[in-house]
């Protein structure tokens, strides 16, 4: 993937992310550590594991402290805003920005994550798995530490969005398409998650069984 202008995408993601970080800090009523916290977590989170998983040294964060300091600066606006700015931004149906904040980043790091494992040289069906985890696991970081459910394990349709994008990436790439993967990879992911979002599309469940934990 390329920068945006000057900016490269996984940065963009990082900030994006750091974003639903600080958001969730916010909904959750907590200090200004807690907030750089929770958007540190979940904007280095994703590409932390790829790196791992990859064996990228030293990870991309680690070898460049620059995107910690981008999810940093994003805590502190936040909290800067203050409540009433930041709930006149995210509250009820209003705002919602915290969902769609979250939608745009996972679809950003679903490319950006598949786009790394590429480049070095995994094969394809695990580029679309590191793809999916760039594109989630900062997210189920951020809601565990928060206390709530993550969204990997409610009915809507989230890993499958970030799935879908990597994959569209893949193929494309391996049919020759380099050029259009990137895009029409990042359309595909952040258009499933949008209409999960608008119409409450989920995905069928396994009914509990009565009297079990």
């Amino acid at each position: 993937m390329g920068p945006i202008g000057s900016i490269p995408y996984e940065t963009v993601g990082v900030a994006v992310f750091a974003l639903t970080g600080a958001l969730v800090a916010a909904r959750r009523g907590m200090d200004p550590f807690g907030f750089a916290l929770l958007a540190i977590v979940t904007g280095v989170g994703g590409g932390t594991l790829r790196d791992l998983l990859i064996g990228t040294r030293p990870v991309f964060w680690v070898g460049d402290p620059g995107d910690v300091l981008v999810c940093i600066l994003v805590a502190a606006i936040v909290f800067l805003l203050g409540p009433g700015r930041v709930a006149a931004l995210d509250g009820g149906r209003r705002g919602r920005m915290l969902l769609w904040a979250d939608a745009l980043g996972l679809a950003l790091f679903a490319v950006v994550g598949t786009g790394r494992a590429l480049a070095a040289d995994v094969p394809p069906l695990s580029a679309v798995a590191l793809g999916t985890v760039t594109a989630t696991f900062g997210g189920i970081i951020r809601d565990i530490l928060a206390g709530t459910t993550p969204l990997v394990l409610r009915k809507e349709i989230y890993v499958t969005a970030a799935a879908l994008g990597a994959a569209v990436m893949v193929g494309l790439r391996v049919l020759g398409l380099e050029a259009l993967a990137p895009v029409a990879g990042f359309v595909a992911a952040f258009g499933l998650r949008a209409l999960a979002i608008l119409r409450g599309w989920s995905l069928p469940v396994f009914p509990e069984r009565d009297g079990e934990a």
